[in-house]
């Protein structure tokens, strides 16, 4: 594609008329390899996409010209949000765990030009044959130090040996590996270096927490009290049966909660994200999985439950808020027995009050609509067939299609009688079930 073609494209599509500085760098550079370390936040998939997209021919033969590897399903699906709609003419693919594989080897046919994939599931094609990544153009790592660490090593060996010789190679990041792996042979790479200095990040404000006690459940419960009812939080754990007890607690104070770690399936966290998103639990429990990738939008505070294990994950918990130049705050939460590593570096201190008052509901519920992708459904027959049953246009919210399913957001006090007028209604010609969903 033409640097023009995918211009045009970004400013029609995606509504972005002017570059910044990073990606207007990822449109001029012509590095066989490129290492591209920048905040969260800062637009590096459309950066990275330029480029890829620049390495590709429309009129090439029926096999993958590109391959973007992520080290999660959120983070597949958030890339090609952004690539889909500027590689006209191109056929792009996800591919993930949780997902359905026969729909996935059904979508490989014809073969797509462009592959965004977890390792593992990628793996899994190549393992069965469903698919070949041989001759590929551009190969993009993103988070490739989460990609390339252990745990990942086995697998990201196993795909690189696959691939062979390819044209360009795109390593991105919030963060540097100060040596690569000896199986990642990129020669010398042109380093592209846009982590702000100390002194220029963003406007997040980092508060030490004092919990006077080992146990913070009521100091997190005293901290919560103080926010505003709505405000997207996400509180950083360091292990699901922490996720899993810090939920219940909340909750059965009555704070509008979800909960995100690995051992829950792909939908679940996904629906979770979604209800995060939307409004419906603006509060997240989670895990470092939850730590890269997701792009929330207007995430106001992220709590430090438990301190971060390295710099890393300090770094991409904290770059979940203050994206794009938006107001946040960091919160880190210590007690006695905690041992504070360097790389923690607060702004001021906060004593919160004991909670006492009951939390405010959520004003947003959750629709569950049984059809989705699959069934030809779009986010425009979504909303015409929940304006349908009663819904006001100001209140349908944030409309998600998955595959075989769909969510949209709606106010709490008319959930139910949407979902039971829907029962009266066909959405593309059929009946559909639709649920208010339970968090």
């Amino acid at each position: 594609m033409t640097i023009d073609d995918i211009t045009r494209n970004i400013s029609a599509r995606l509504g972005i008329s002017t570059l910044n500085d990073m990606q207007q760098a990822m449109t001029t550079t012509t590095d066989k390899a490129v290492i591209l370390t920048a905040p969260t936040g800062s637009g590096k998939t459309l950066a990275f996409a330029i480029a890829m997209l620049r390495a590709l021919r429309s009129d090439a033969k029926a096999k993958p010209q590109a391959l973007v590897l992520a080290p999660s399903r959120e983070l597949v699906l958030q890339i090609a949000e952004v690539v889909r709609p500027i590689a006209t003419d191109l056929k792009t693919v996800t591919l993930y765990g949780g997902h359905s594989f026969l729909d996935e080897t059904r979508s490989l046919s014809p073969m797509p030009d462009i592959i965004i994939a977890t390792p593992g599931r990628l793996l899994d094609h190549l393992q069965r044959d469903t698919l070949s990544i041989n001759g590929l153009r551009c190969l993009v790592l993103d988070e490739y130090d989460k990609s390339l660490e252990l745990g990942f090593e086995s697998e990201m060996r196993r795909i690189l040996r696959r691939i062979g010789r390819v044209e360009r190679v795109i390593l991105t990041s919030a963060t540097r590996m100060e040596e690569l792996p000896d199986f990642v042979n990129i020669g010398s790479p042109q380093l592209l270096d846009f982590a702000p200095a100390e002194a220029a990040e963003k406007p997040v404000d980092i508060i030490e927490v004092k919990s006077f006690t080992p146990d913070k459940l009521d100091t997190l419960a005293g901290l919560l009290s103080t926010f505003t009812a709505g405000d997207r939080t996400i509180i950083f754990v360091n292990h699901r049966e922490s996720a899993e007890r810090v939920y219940r607690h909340l909750s059965r104070l009555g704070y509008p909660v979800g909960i995100y770690h690995g051992a829950l399936d792909q939908q679940q966290r996904a629906t979770a994200i979604d209800m995060l998103a939307n409004g419906t639990t603006p509060i997240l429990v989670a895990t470092d999985l939850a730590a890269r990738g997701l792009d929330i939008s207007k995430l106001r505070n992220v709590v430090h439950y438990h301190l971060p294990v390295d710099d890393k994950a300090w770094t991409h918990r904290n770059g979940r808020t203050g994206r794009q130049n938006a107001e946040g705050a960091v919160w880190v939460i210590t007690s006695d027995s905690d041992n504070r590593p360097e790389y923690i570096s607060t702004t001021r201190s906060f004593v919160p009050p004991m909670a006492t008052a009951r939390p405010e509901p959520s004003a947003t519920a959750t629709l569950y609509i049984q059809a989705g992708k699959k069934d030809k459904i779009s986010k425009g027959d979504v909303a015409g067939f929940i304006a349908a049953a009663g819904a006001e246009r100001s209140d349908i919210g944030l409309i998600n299609v998955y595959d075989h399913h769909s969510l949209v957001a709606v106010p709490t006090s008319k959930a139910e009688a949407i979902a039971a007028a829907t029962s009266a209604l066909k959405l593309k010609g059929k009946k559909t079930r639709v649920s208010v969903i339970r968090p």
